[in-house]
């Protein structure tokens, strides 16, 4: 093992811990209510760290339109932000600062991991490899996962409601379905 190896192992990063504490006065139809408003205004975090950055951003554009389901607002602080897009490769040497910026979100706060790099380290992973994260996970909690090399901003969506519901329990969005063989039927009167 090498002196640099060494230090190295001495100084890795132990992982974040999500800790909530009960609320004092725990009455569901105001839980409810407080978890509808969060689950309508999220907010994420700019953090876009590689190429599915950019379809985070078209996310926000006028095709997708986050707005519309609340989560338009990306913020620049971690104290004003409640989830984090994990949106590209995390390097070891990042690894701190992402550990940090979940720290100081307040609670409740959530993280999505976008992207095969951030959930696995993606193309980046081989042997040898000293300095790809291999997910995220190993660094903070995360509570939803949105596969591909990149994500198609629908993915992202689809992420958005699986906190929302995540947050409220139900899903307020409806599902898209593909045109199938049901649909023709009804079209040509078959049904």
């Amino acid at each position: 093992m090498t002196s640099e190896t060494k230090n190295f192992n001495e100084n890795t990063i132990q992982p974040a811990q999500s800790i909530l504490q009960a609320p004092l006065l725990n009455i569901r139809p105001i839980n409810y209510v407080f978890n509808v408003s969060r689950a309508m205004s999220i907010w994420p975090l700019t953090f876009g760290l590689a190429c599915c950055a950019i379809e985070m951003m078209s996310a926000s554009m006028a095709r997708w339109d986050m707005a519309r389901f609340g989560s338009e607002v990306f913020r620049p602080s971690a104290r004003q932000a409640d989830l984090m897009l994990v949106a590209g490769t995390v390097v070891k040497k990042l690894a701190p600062a992402v550990k940090r910026l979940y720290e100081q979100m307040p609670a409740p706060k959530f993280v999505l991991a976008m992207g095969n790099c951030a959930i696995s380290g993606g193309p980046f992973v081989f042997q040898g490899n000293y300095s790809v994260v291999e997910g995220v996970n190993q660094i903070v909690p995360v509570d939803v996962y949105v596969p591909g090399c990149p994500p198609r901003p629908e993915a992202l969506l689809e992420g958005i409601f699986a906190i929302q519901k995540k947050l409220t329990g139900r899903r307020f969005w409806p599902v898209a379905r593909n045109v199938g063989d049901e649909d023709l039927a009804q079209e040509d009167g078959l049904k």
